[in-house]
């Protein structure tokens, strides 16, 4: 598995990377996009696997953990913030895999879909 996986954050160019790994079999993780839905369909990096509103956290935070406390999760959003407090949130409740795309999709010069 990819070493940029061991560390707290990712930047643009290693999602990129990571993306391209995991379709080739050689990275595990989650891609979830914690923005609006009409952010969400204004464009988002190709590859997202799961959309979960920030506003909407309440609502799913609890059985997202119980899911995927396992697994590898990657958080982006419009610039990385709003995914950096979820992924301390999920951090600080156990989930020690849990990544900050830092600089969100503002900062992605990857493929990109409309929603």
């Amino acid at each position: 598995m990819s070493e940029i996986l061991n560390k707290p954050t990712v930047t643009s160019r290693e999602l990129e990377i990571l993306l391209q790994e995991r379709e080739e079999g050689r990275a595990d993780f989650l891609l979830v996009d914690v923005r609006e839905m009409p952010e969400y369909d204004a464009g988002y990096i190709t590859g997202v696997d799961i959309l979960k509103p920030t506003s909407l956290f309440q609502s799913w935070a609890e059985e997202f953990l119980n899911t995927n406390k396992e697994k590898t999760v990657i958080f982006t959003c419009r610039s990385g913030n709003r995914s950096g407090q979820v992924q301390d949130v999920f951090k600080r409740n156990g989930m020690e895999k849990v990544l900050n795309h830092v600089g969100g999709i503002i900062s992605y010069s990857g493929e990109t879909q409309l929603g």
